[in-house]
């Protein structure tokens, strides 16, 4: 049987997978007979043929085989000729219409993202279509420090505070966004104009954060209280660096000051695999087959990921959305496994690898018995080009259904969608009444 045809076999199994949000937290429910990545293990995708997936309030109670125990009373759904997998983790977006430092100063350390994310954006939604369940929301690269980025969990919110993941302590989680090479380069006398002034600038700061740090702390200054949980290594550095030379500076610059970072992009990241893999420093990767617009990106390589793979980097993929769209991040591992990168290594850097990155791994990026029931219904090969992704549930809830004709708007693009501030129903019932002659 062809992909396509089993797509299209798969997909008449959808409409018995209905659930209700309501239903989904109240009563246990079963999706049974599906093949389910879990992500599981230290190594490869952790596949269950004719498996069983168990949710209750929110959480994963049960994965398994077919002979998996199901709970008294949980309604059963037949998921037969479906896949069951993990939700997307992207390390790198810019949805909700989030903004950043402005152009007072090159370094802004107690500019916050969830200061300026809107919760009602419809990117958020159409994230959710591609299968994103959590997302490192950055501010812009324009800065050699552009504020502290957001760690957003996809439910459904009213406030930013709703969508925030939160450590043991109840704090909101979220990075730092630096960058270096020529997007933080202007003619402002408050930036730098090249590359070494960037990086001298970068460490007059640092060690002036390191004296605060380390004294009385009075006044309270709260930009460097962000640099001292930098410096604690309780905030990571996302480091946006493209050319090799710019990633050995970054390199250095977390040599010298012992901060963990996250490389974020390193377009050229594959001529410096092994400096990076001996740095034991991970990569959120982007493949851009249309590099346009940025010399920077004019050497960018489809085999990036699979070197940095078989180099022994930690890679995960990101959308830095709208760069790559977050509806088609199953392309983008596509491509990284076009480029040789395996597919197991594809799917994990798609989930569980991006999870570790954001200290999130003991709560998503993987289907296991206790973590949260982020998951994706596809009727397919989560690879293949005829695949559909169907449902997106998070913490148990359906926040996705492409068979809602609102959802699937989001999903395919359509008259309406991606609108900020309007409903795409009402946009789309105002075209049928001009087009009707109302």
């Amino acid at each position: 049987m062809t992909l396509r045809k089993t797509a299209l076999a798969a997909s008449a199994c959808l409409a018995a997978l209905a659930v209700s949000p309501a239903a989904a937290q109240d009563t246990p429910v079963a999706f049974t007979g599906a093949t389910i990545h879990t992500m599981g293990g230290d190594s490869g995708t952790g596949t269950i043929e004719d498996g069983t997936l168990v949710i209750h309030r929110g959480m994963i109670v049960a994965v398994g085989g077919a002979d998996t125990e199901v709970p008294a009373g949980a309604e059963m759904r037949d998921a037969s000729g479906l896949v069951i997998m993990p939700g997307i983790v992207d390390t790198h977006s810019h949805i909700g219409q989030v903004s950043g430092a402005d152009s007072s100063a090159a370094i802004q350390p107690d500019v916050r993202a969830l200061d300026a994310i809107n919760v009602r954006d419809s990117s958020i939604m159409r994230a959710r279509s591609g299968g994103v369940t959590t997302a490192n929301i950055m501010p812009g690269s324009g800065h050699l420090m552009g504020g502290q980025t957001f760690y957003m969990h996809l439910v459904e919110g009213n406030s930013i505070e709703s969508m925030a993941w939160r450590d043991g302590d109840g704090d909101i989680m979220g990075g730092m966004k630096m960058a270096n090479g020529t997007n933080p380069i202007r003619e402002n006398p408050a930036f730098p104009s090249t590359r070494a002034r960037s990086a001298a600038m970068v460490r007059s700061h640092f060690i002036a954060a390191q004296e605060y740090c380390g004294g009385e702390r009075s006044p309270v200054d709260i930009g460097m209280e962000a640099m001292c949980e930098i410096l604690d290594g309780d905030r990571l550095v996302h480091f946006h660096t493209h050319r090799s030379d710019d990633i050995m500076t970054a390199l250095r610059l977390r040599e010298e000051f012992g901060f963990e970072m996250l490389i974020q992009h390193g377009i050229e990241s594959y001529i410096v695999a092994e400096e990076i893999a001996a740095a034991d420093v991970p990569v959120s990767a982007i493949l851009v087959d249309s590099p346009g617009g940025k010399l920077e990106a004019r050497n960018a390589n489809l085999e990036t990921a699979a070197t940095l793979e078989r180099a022994g980097v930690f890679v995960s993929l990101h959308s830095d959305d709208n760069i790559i769209d977050s509806r088609l991040m199953f392309r983008h591992a596509g491509i990284a496994v076009r480029g040789g990168m395996s597919r197991d290594g594809a799917l994990r850097a798609l989930t569980i690898n991006g999870a570790v990155q954001l200290g999130l791994e003991d709560r998503v990026g993987s289907l296991e018995e206790g973590k949260m029931a982020d998951f994706l219904i596809l009727d397919g090969d989560p690879l293949s080009v005829y695949t559909d992704l169907h449902e997106t549930w998070v913490m148990g809830e359906l926040l996705f259904d492409r068979d809602n004709p609102e959802d699937l708007l989001h999903a395919t693009g359509g008259h309406g969608a991606g609108n900020p501030q309007m409903n795409t129903h009402v946009l789309e019932r105002e075209a049928d009444m001009l087009e009707n002659g109302q």
